[in-house]
């Protein structure tokens, strides 16, 4: 049986760094975008996110594209 492999969509996690705690280990919060176009190339997206992440007030620390697909048996 083969498997088909349909695309529902993307979206974008911005992680950024809005401290330290008392370890000295970064405190992380995730910002997402949803509703990505799904013919959007992963540099498109990643410039994207960098022009996002100079709007934020924290640093940058991780860039993630999440991409949903929905199997079927065919």
């Amino acid at each position: 049986m083969a498997v088909i492999a349909t695309s529902l969509g993307s979206r974008l996690q911005l992680i950024v760094q809005t401290g330290v705690d008392g370890e000295g280990k970064p405190v992380l919060k995730t910002r997402t975008y949803n509703r990505l176009k799904p013919g959007a190339t992963d540099e498109t997206v990643y410039q994207f996110a960098a022009v996002l992440a100079g709007l934020q007030k924290h640093p940058l620390y991780e860039v993630n594209r999440v991409n949903e697909v929905k199997l079927e048996q065919e």
